[in-house]
């Protein structure tokens, strides 16, 4: 009887229990490997959504071609980077360049996903945050090329952010303070967790907002877009309050330092629009590693815990 009920309980694993066992078999050096392969076929598709959404064009039909001679891009040379590198950064049919962007996303994306897997493990945490890397690189990307920081992305995002804090634990602590305020027992855990990306969403792209209304009353024209406010109201709800506030500071910092540098440099005009939308997704990714010592820190400061 026992013997048959563990022959039962093995084979009751399932595929899904299987697979859990297979990575835990793996070396972590080789499931960071997987990741970070991974990510450079995501970044493949990130390329696409870069060129294609900002032209309001389709991202999976046609299928790849050169932006010179329209010639169809086969498998064999659509391969991350690879491709890239035995082409020489030439099209195969017109031997016109390729853009140099295409295998630096497909690097950028593995890297990310990579670091997300290092830093949080193959959790649901680390799987929130290489979909925030995905979406950031589309934003970075377009607003550098283009200038726009397109609404489908930002509103996907906003919508994914959401939806997943319903599966990872809060780590902001604004709700949770708030709510030991108000209840004498504390909500659920993703109660609690839903409140902070809410907060986030409506602290980042509300400050934004405030910040270009000020702005516009004070010199009679719009110094920022509506697509910056919408792309923190969807970082907002990915990094919760405290670490939004703190991507605002540092996007700021470097679009001063960065932008007044590259005006320089570029010799342009004063009023030279610089992609703000660019140093925000910069400062982002880099919150997103390091974001919480600075906030523990500046915390620690004010005494607040």
């Amino acid at each position: 009887m026992s013997g048959t009920r563990q022959e039962c309980g093995v084979e009751g694993l399932g595929a899904m229990g299987q697979n859990q066992i297979m990575v835990q078999m793996l070396p972590p050096a080789a499931i960071g490997l997987i990741v970070a392969l991974f990510g450079l076929v995501i970044g493949s598709f990130l390329n696409v959504c870069i060129v294609r959404i900002p032209a309001g064009k389709s991202i999976v039909l046609p299928s790849s071609a050169c932006p010179t001679c329209g010639a169809l891009v086969p498998a064999y040379d659509n391969i991350p980077v690879l491709s890239y590198l035995l082409l020489r950064g030439k099209c195969r049919s017109c031997h016109m360049k390729i853009s140099a962007i295409y295998p630096i996303v497909e690097i950028l994306t593995g890297l990310l996903f990579w670091a997300c897997y290092r830093v949080f493990g193959l959790t649901t945490e680390a799987l929130k945050w290489a979909l925030f890397s995905a979406i950031l690189i589309v934003l970075v990307f377009t607003d550098l090329r283009d200038r726009i920081l397109p609404d489908v992305v930002n509103f996907t995002g906003l919508a994914i952010g959401l939806l997943i804090s319903f599966f990872t634990h809060p780590t902001d602590g604004t709700a949770l303070w708030l709510s030991n305020k108000i209840f004498d027992f504390p909500p659920p855990w993703p109660a609690i967790s839903f409140a902070d990306a809410v907060f986030g969403a409506l602290a980042g792209g509300g400050l934004l907002w405030l910040v270009g209304q000020v702005y516009f009353q004070m010199r009679g024209r719009e110094g920022m877009g509506l697509g910056d406010v919408k792309m923190m109201l969807m970082a907002g709800a990915f990094l919760g309050l405290k670490r939004t506030l703190l991507t605002i500071l540092t996007g700021s910092i470097l679009g001063s330092v960065l932008g007044i540098a590259f005006i320089l440099v570029r010799r342009k005009e004063r009023d030279y629009e610089l992609p703000f939308g660019t140093f925000l997704g910069m400062a982002a990714i880099l919150v997103m590693f390091f974001g919480s010592p600075v906030v523990n820190w500046y915390q620690s400061l004010l005494m607040v815990r």
